[in-house]
This record gives structure tokens, sequence and C-alpha cells, in this order.
């Protein structure tokens, strides 16, 4: 197979062959039926009608369903009745190559985190189901910079996603970079003659953005497939601290000795905490985040050991910066920049300010099991931490912040994401 025959796997465009409803029943032990009804998801392209490009890989053929009727009472939840549509929704505006699996799902992601920002402009942009920048600001053109900022080089080919109107400012910015996904509630007039510019990029406008906050606490049933065929449910991650007030104080008691963290937060930690645990919620498991000023300042994820994870969240920081001082003052990547005076005055810059960290917090999805994990951030600056707390070494972890005057919050919820 040449290099011509591995590109054009790229371009394939499968037939979807999936039947165009699907209906998921469960029974009880009475044998009473609550069933779920889905009807294939399709969009008119060029006068034809197509369903997804593809699944994960060019050659795993997909199909997009959403729920039309039915829903199903577990317990005491409810998952999200029919006709409450979202991603399911979408209008495509412009097409490009039409969306793939993968398009569909990191727009979802960004919407799983958004939903809890509904009272300021703000901008996920996820790469491979992760965001790799998220933050608010007092525009979208302010939101998405500093969420480009976050990771400017794993922002090439991701969705971006707003949940406000898209205004002009903000597509000339967008239009100065490769993507493969914007989506947003809807567009100003001459905003989409921008973007169509990009000829491949995917225009979505979801309009249920808008109301985008009506889905904070929602659940519906996840599925997992294994190899055999079979079958996971589990009804979907609700995050439980969405206030400063769900904050629980870090305390524990070890060998008959209460421990307890010396300082609170201060009302910005707090802000920074609370994004940071909610941005936490989109984010593949075993991950550490780093926050500042409403915007993601590291992310690590998806590791097997959590000194390990805070680390590359860490080390991530650091280069990020790097590229974001050369392509700020010298527009020119990081890695293209050969002027050694230049690089060593970036260097330097990135030092002075430990990569950003220096007054972050630091957010882990799950309890430290010692205090190496956080020693991590402690030792860059960091100076408040959220985590879910009941580890059996949780002392040692608040004595680790105390010994920083960091302060420290758990949540009493751990968040994974597999």
């Amino acid at each position: 197979m040449g290099n011509d025959d591995i590109k054009k796997i790229y371009h394939t465009l499968n037939k979807d062959r999936f039947p165009s409803k699907l209906e998921i029943s469960f029974y009880d032990d009475n044998n009473n039926r609550q069933s779920m009804l889905y009807e294939k998801v399709e969009w008119t392209i060029e006068n034809e009608k197509k369903g997804l490009r593809y699944g994960e890989n060019p050659c795993q053929e997909a199909s997009f369903y959403k729920l039309v009727n039915g829903n199903i009472t577990i317990g005491e939840v409810s998952t999200i009745l029919p006709g409450k549509y979202l991603v399911s929704d979408i209008n495509l505006l412009q097409s490009g190559k039409h969306p793939g699996k993968t398009n569909i799902t990191d727009v979802d992601n960004a919407l799983n985190i958004l939903r809890y920002f509904h009272d300021s402009p703000c901008c996920v942009i996820v790469k491979h189901n992760n965001p790799c920048g998220a933050a608010k600001g007092n525009s979208n053109a302010e939101a998405f910079t500093k969420a480009l900022m976050a990771d400017r080089i794993a922002a090439f080919g991701g969705a971006v996603v707003l949940n406000r109107p898209l205004d002009m400012e903000t597509a000339l910015l967008l239009a100065e970079h490769y993507l493969e996904v914007v989506a947003a509630p809807s567009y100003e007039k001459g905003v989409i003659d921008v973007l169509k510019a990009k000829k491949n990029i995917r225009v979505m406008e979801i309009k249920n953005i808008e109301k985008l906050h009506n889905f904070t606490g929602e659940r519906v049933i996840d599925f997992k497939s294994l190899i055999d065929g079979s079958l996971i449910t589990q009804l979907s991650y609700m995050p439980l601290t969405r206030r400063k007030e769900d904050f629980l104080p870090a305390n524990c008691t070890w060998k008959n000795r209460e421990y307890k963290t010396l300082r609170v937060p201060t009302e910005k930690e707090y802000d920074d905490l609370l994004f940071g645990w909610l941005v936490e919620s989109g984010i593949t498991s075993n991950s550490v985040i780093y926050v500042k000023d409403g915007a993601t300042v590291g992310i690590g994820t998806g590791e097997q050991d959590r000194v390990g994870v805070a680390e590359i969240a860490r080390d991530k920081a650091y280069r990020k910066t790097w590229d974001r001082l050369s392509w700020t003052k010298h527009n020119t990547p990081w890695n293209l920049l050969e002027d050694k005076v230049k690089r060593d005055e970036i260097i330097a810059e990135t030092a002075a300010v430990n990569g950003g960290l220096k007054g972050s917090v630091m957010v882990s999805d799950a309890f430290f099991p010692f205090r190496d994990g956080v020693d991590v951030g402690l030792n860059e600056g960091v100076t408040a931490v959220v985590q879910p707390g009941g580890s059996v070494r949780d002392f040692e972890v608040i004595e680790a912040c105390n010994e920083k005057n960091a302060a420290m919050v758990f949540t009493g919820q751990r968040s994974f994401r597999h």
C-alpha cells in the first residue's frame, strides 16, 4: 500500500447500513417493559441524505440515533425525556467533510462541560474526546483566546464549542486556525461566510445551547459494549459539587489525632476550584489539571499513576507557556523558534511564573494516595487544591498543604471517566 492509498483512507465515505430505527427495552422480574425508541440522524448534504461519515476509524461503519420516544426510570432517576434535543438536533450549516463519530462525541463532551457555565461566555476546545483548553471570559473572543492559548498545539484540528452566539470578532480569530468543528447556538450576520473560507470545517448550529443550563443535573443511560457483545449499563455521571457551598472542609482523623487545613480558599481560589472541578467531569481519568484565572493551565489525562499525571500536567504547562510566549511575542511556534536569545528569554520568563502554575489551583479526579502527587503542584506554587478526599493518608496531604500555606477542599465524590 503506497502513501497515496493511505491518504485515501481518510477520505472514506462509508455507506451507513444500520437500520433507520432502534429500540432498547428493559424488563423487570414481572416482565414489565420500559422502552426507548431512537431514529437515525441524517443531514442533507449535496442533495443527498447522509449519516455519520464513519466511526472512530475509517474502517468502522457507524450510525447516529436520537431518542424520539419513551424514557427510563431507574430508582428515583428518570433519564432525559425525548424531545429535549441537543447534540442530536444539529443544524449543519457548513459540512466540509461531513461529521464522523469523533466530531459528534467531541462536541458532546464540550457541551457536557459547558452546561455548568451559563453565567458568562465560555469556550471549550476538545481533541480526541478530552478538552485541551477550557476558559471563561467577558466575551467569546476572550474565552476562545484563553482556551486556545492553554494549548494552542493540541487545539490544531480540534472542535471549538461556545455557549454564546458566534460574533464576527471571534469568527475572524477562529479563521486564523485549522479547526475540524465549530459549534455555537447561533451565528451573527456574515460569520458563516468567514468560516466557509475554511472549506473542510464543520459548522454546527445547536440552538439548545442557549438552554444548556437546563441539562445541568440531568442523567442518561450510558452503554458500554464489551468484546463478546455484552453490555454494561450505568447512569451518567453528575458532579454533586456545583456551587462554592458544596465543597467540604479538608479534615480527617489519623491515630486519634485530627488533621485539617489551616487556611480556607479565597474567593478567587474558590472560583477557580469550582471551574476546575466542573471541567474535570469531562476529562478521562486518571487525571490532574491546573487552573488559573478561569482557564486551564495544564491538563494531564488518562494516566495510570497519580504522581505521574500531576507531573505530566505540570510539564505540559511549561511547554505550552513556551509556545504561547513564542507565538504571541514572535508569531512563531516554539519548536520553530531558532533564535537562542529569544528562546532563553522565553525560558526565563516561563520559569519566573513556574509555567503559569504559580498562583494556580490543582484539581484531582480522585484522592491522593500519598502526598507525592500534591507535592508536584505545591512545589510549583499552587495555592489551593480540590480532590475527593477519603484516602487513608489524607493526613499526609493535609500536612503538605499546610506546609505551603495552601488551602484545600474535598468534594466527597470522585470524578472518574473512562
